[in-house]
């Protein structure tokens, strides 16, 4: 489990190919001693397991499963990824329940300026439309956001300069690709709406 607040920024080192699955090498500015080999950390969103490590690197496998659901068939040597080691009990609970378990890819229509701030106006899935709410939560590459609107099938969000500045959301443009991972509480309340 997440909580949709970045800790690191990391650097996408290698893409290898391997027929579906991808293995991803990030390097980073944590402490990689620390990190234990199978441990979680949600990359750009996607909760990925530590396979291997070494000096300042972490080693992934995405699988084509993962490809598919996510943007990471996007990312390319030197790519910028969010970064966030898994919840420890007893930590700050910043942002909101995030499991990493992605539900679709958006794209970015817009980018504005908003005093220090920069809103974005993301489209997504259409299947995804019951869960994303006016001031709910949402996770964007990882994010924890709270949504300003949605109409149709595009919502608004607004990032503070403090997340412009310490995610990649100060690189991210019209056009680009973003992991989406809708809330939790959304997710369980329409099943249950579903289930007779």
């Amino acid at each position: 489990m997440f909580t949709g607040i970045i800790t690191d920024i990391g650097i996408v080192e290698t893409v290898e190919h391997n027929g579906k699955d991808t293995r991803l090498v990030i390097s980073t500015g944590y402490d990689v001693l620390l990190i234990k080999i199978g441990a979680s950390v949600a990359c750009n969103g996607t909760c990925l397991t530590v396979m291997s490590k070494k000096k300042n690197l972490l080693v992934f496998d995405a699988s084509y499963e993962t490809l598919k659901k996510t943007a990471i068939g996007t990312w390319k040597k030197g790519a910028r990824v969010n970064l966030e080691q898994a919840m420890k009990m007893g930590e700050e609970f910043g942002g909101h329940i995030v499991t990493g378990h992605i539900d679709g890819v958006g794209k970015i229509i817009s980018r504005k300026p908003a005093g220090k701030s920069a809103d974005f106006l993301i489209s997504f899935p259409a299947k995804l439309k019951k869960f994303i709410a006016a001031k709910g939560s949402v996770v964007l590459n990882g994010v924890s956001l709270t949504v300003n609107e949605v109409q149709g099938n595009e919502f608004r969000v607004t990032i503070i300069p403090h997340t412009l500045k310490h995610t990649v959301f100060c690189d991210l443009q019209p056009g680009e690709a973003v992991s989406i991972e809708v809330d939790i509480l959304a997710r369980y309340v329409a099943r249950i709406l579903e289930v007779k």
